[in-house]
Parts: structure tokens; sequence; C-alpha cells
């Protein structure tokens, strides 16, 4: 039997589509949360069937859902790991504000694009399709991504329509717009210039071209129908270059699409919530009021 663990010692059962689709599996919300993969079988472009091979997420349900919303929550790490300080504390804290919380599992290096966009897609889609079984809305599920995490995120906001490989089952069909995005200290361009190199050697590869580059260069493609937006940055990051946070909020403001973003003086790059950090410790409150405005969290 799956059981969901909330926050708090409440505990309930999943409807029985669940259970029968996922049956044995165990999802603990505080201590060991259990992955959900992405796909029944082999996800494509798999090279192996290591955890490594095989992207999930991991779910954290709170209590009670007061706005119905849910979270994909996307660490980052360069695309060459997952960095942990960005996954379950963040669900965690998303769960504690009654909000679902989706923790994703994707492909690294080895890995190159496209598998790791295509593991992002496929998780709005899923989590999407799973909407009445989270005790979530299905337009009501945003996404938040941290530093090369927030570069995933940013191009699930900016290019959500692709399709990477052929479709696999019913779930591909489901639209994998965010209905919101947070951005935390985010890489977003691909550019030379600009972007964090880590992030872009482990992506592209070390013979990328510029066409590659300008594609997956999040400020590029910026429509009309980008979801609001919240970005979160120090102007002395010494990793990721504040100048991708910039980026993005101008296309946005040229594009005259809804967009907050705090910049603040100090604070070294991968400061996740920063509680104990002067200044940018307000970050994570000017996202509450931020998120309780658009109706996606109580305050």
């Amino acid at each position: 039997m799956l059981e969901v663990v909330t926050w708090g010692s409440t505990r309930f059962v999943l409807s029985l589509l669940l259970v029968a689709c996922l049956a044995g599996t165990r999802i603990e919300a505080q201590t060991s949360s259990a992955a959900i993969p992405l796909w029944s079988g082999a996800a494509p472009l798999s090279k192996g069937s290591t955890d490594a091979d095989s992207p999930s997420v991991d779910v954290y349900l709170p209590a009670t859902n007061p706005t119905q919303t849910g979270v994909l929550v996307i660490p980052g790490g360069a695309y060459g790991y997952l960095a942990a300080p960005e996954g379950k504390p963040v669900a965690v804290w998303l769960q504690e504000h009654g909000v679902a919380a989706f923790v994703l599992h994707y492909r690294v290096s080895p890995y190159h694009y496209p598998a790791e966009m295509l593991d992002g897609l496929r998780a709005m889609r899923l989590i999407r399709s799973r909407a009445v079984e989270f005790h979530i809305t299905a337009d009501r599920i945003g996404v938040w991504g941290f530093s090369a995490g927030g570069h995933l995120a940013s191009y699930l906001m900016t290019q959500w329509q692709q399709q990477l490989v052929p479709a696999t089952d019913s779930v591909d069909a489901i639209d994998a717009r965010p209905d919101f995005g947070i951005l935390a200290y985010p890489v977003i361009s691909m550019s030379p210039v600009v972007t964090h190199h880590g992030s872009h050697e482990n992506l592209l590869g070390p013979n990328a071209t510029p066409e590659q580059e300008a594609q997956l260069s999040s400020e590029l493609h910026v429509g009309e129908n980008s979801p609001p937006a919240f970005l979160f940055a120090t102007t002395d990051d010494g990793v990721v270059p504040v100048q991708n946070s910039m980026a993005l909020c101008t296309a946005y403001v040229q594009k005259h699409l809804p967009i907050e973003m705090h910049l603040f003086e100090h604070g070294p790059h991968g400061v996740v919530l920063a509680q104990n950090l002067p200044g940018a410790s307000a970050w994570p409150n000017l996202l509450i009021t931020w998120m309780a405005r658009h109706g996606w969290m109580e305050k």
C-alpha cells in the first residue's frame, strides 16, 4: 500500500489508481521520500538502468493545501550533480507553507542536452496528469529552480512546447507549461559572455555551436504566454553572473509580462533560502507575499 506522510503526523492513502500504478512505493516527506519514476520503463535516451539513468520525482504533500498549489523543485549543480540543499529543504519549506512540492531528480553529465530538458518537461506533465491524486489543481502548478536548475526551470517557462523525442504515452500529450516560475540565482543564458561555463559544458559539451547556445538561452525565447516569474539573485554572486537574471527580467519587461525581481547587494552563490544572510534573508518572505498575492499560497 502506498502512503504519503504529510507534514505533522497525518497520513492518508492516495487513490486506488495511484496505488495500482505505484504499488509498494512508500513516500515519506520528512525522512526518506521514495522516488516516483517519470516513465514506467526506461527513460528515452537512457544509457543504462542505474538511479542516475532513471529520472524521478519525490513527493512532499502538506497536511492541508488550501490553494491546491503544487511546485516542481529543480536543484542546481551545474548539470553535473544535484545539489541536495536545493531539493528536500526547499520542498519541506513549501510543505510547511501548505503547498505540495515535487523534487526533480533529472539526468546530468555525462548526459547532455536534450535529456535534462526532456526530464523537466516530463515531470511537469506527470504532475499535471496526477493533479487530482496529489490534491492540487492542474492550473496551479509552478516550477522553482536554483542555479543550473533555474536554467532548466526557465527552459520550461519559455520552451514548454518543444517535442524533443517522439511521444511514449498519453502523458506526453499533456501541457508542460508551468503556471508560474521561481528562479533563484539562475543560469539563464548559454552565451559564452555571461553563462556559467561549467553548466554550459556539462549541458552542451565542449563543442557547442552558436546555434545551440542560442537555442538554450532562455532570455531569447520569452514569449507572450511565458508565465509570471519571481527572480532572486545577488549582485556579487561569484559563480553565476547576475547578468543572467537581469537578461531574463529585461526580456519579460520588454514583453510586458508579469515579473518581480529582488536583487540583493551581497550573498555568495548557493544560499538557497538565505536564512542567516543579512539582507538576502528577506527573500523567502518576499516570495510568500508574491505567491499569496497571486493566490498560490496563503500568507
